[in-house]
């Protein structure tokens, strides 16, 4: 192999990192980052480093789960080629195929060493278009002060869309919250994620409750399960807001019948549901269907987050950014990564690969 691009050694660690507060979601909360971090080292040195973030409250993916998918193909990716990175996907589709977390931290090291060695910033292997985005802030689950309080918090740190939590079982509460949001922040855009936790009845009730205190939000997503496509292709053709789609666009496949069924006029692309190279095929499926983007994070480090970043920035057209979750993180294992200055993530500085790597890992 020329370049000393094969493969010596893949490796797996758990990085445990701790949040200022839980992060709750319809589905559950966590309190701590339980994710792993997967390094990919060829044959001349060059490292490169990926994140697996499973959030068992969001799709049942679990850190030991995710431990266990890395170990269980060392061995097969051991000896290849990064340069042959869709093949390796390949081979990580056929064996990994219920943890995209691990799919997507290995697919993640293996560009990172190639795009290192290549000596080439990530966001332009991804396709260059742009070196920058600007991110939302989430307001997570809790009651109508705090979130009033979180949307208060947010304004001040220069961001100007918020991202608000919903469907934890309790609708008034819900439209407590979103009021006492609109309050706080009078201006700023609305996306309602309810992770889906809701029923489409429920959804379509809170929002003709929302238009009758004058708060219409600029986006909905995932307020019923993943498997409820009537519930999707209801509230896509009732709801008068943009659905956009999360847990039910896991896939290239689930993505081509969402649009086939009018179910979504927005999907949430996550590098930890399937990995990068689905994510890839994901775009293409959006942008032939006339789709529209989002890019969106799990409890991910910046690592992750900064590696979403670059996809989204390089191939480009990504309306909606949500990629927050370093903000909400108490401790930052790594050095590198994104810029952040109030709401934009700047990529322009990062010479090569993601630019992210461990602390003390010169």
């Amino acid at each position: 192999m020329r370049n000393g691009s094969g493969i010596r050694e893949v490796g797996a660690q758990r990085l445990d990192i701790p949040l200022f507060e839980p992060f709750g979601i319809s589905g559950g909360a966590q309190a701590v980052a339980r994710n792993v971090l997967v390094t990919v080292e060829l044959k001349d040195g060059t490292r490169g480093y990926g994140e697996a973030a499973p959030f068992p409250a969001f799709n049942g993916e679990t850190q030991a789960g995710a431990e266990a998918a890395v170990a269980s193909v060392r061995g097969q990716l051991e000896g290849g080629d990064v340069r042959e990175w869709r093949a390796l996907a390949a081979l990580l589709r056929t064996h990994l195929s219920a943890s995209g977390s691990a799919r997507c931290a290995i697919e993640t090291a293996v560009l990172d060493a190639l795009t290192r060695q290549a000596g080439m910033p990530m966001y332009v292997f991804f396709g260059g278009v742009s070196q920058a985005l600007e991110t939302d802030m989430t307001v997570a689950t809790g009651d109508a002060e705090a979130a009033a309080s979180a949307a208060r918090n947010i304004l001040q740190r220069g961001i100007s869309t918020i991202k608000v939590k919903i469907g934890a079982g309790d609708r008034a509460l819900d439209l407590e919250r979103l009021m006492a949001i609109r309050a706080a922040a009078p201006d700023a855009p609305l996306i309602l994620d309810g992770n889906g936790g809701m029923q489409a009845e429920e959804a379509l009730e809170l929002t003709a409750a929302l238009r009758m205190n004058g708060i219409v939000p600029m986006l909905l997503e995932q307020p019923v399960p993943g498997d409820d496509w009537q519930g999707m292709r209801k509230l896509a053709t009732l709801s008068g807001i943009p659905v956009a789609a999360d847990e039910t666009a896991s896939s290239a496949v689930n993505v081509m019948r969402l649009a086939a069924e009018g179910a979504a006029q927005v999907v949430n692309i996550k590098l930890m549901k399937a990995g990068v190279v689905e994510a890839l095929d994901i775009v293409a499926v959006c942008r032939a269907a006339g789709l529209r983007l989002m890019i969106g994070s799990l409890v991910e480090s910046v690592l992750g987050t900064t590696m979403s970043a670059h996809f989204a920035a390089g191939q480009g057209g990504f309306e909606v950014v949500d990629l927050d979750m370093p903000m909400f993180l108490a401790e930052n294992p790594f050095v590198g990564g994104f810029v952040q200055h109030g709401a934009r993530l700047n990529l322009a500085h990062i010479e090569s690969g993601h630019g992210v790597r461990p602390m003390g890992d010169g």
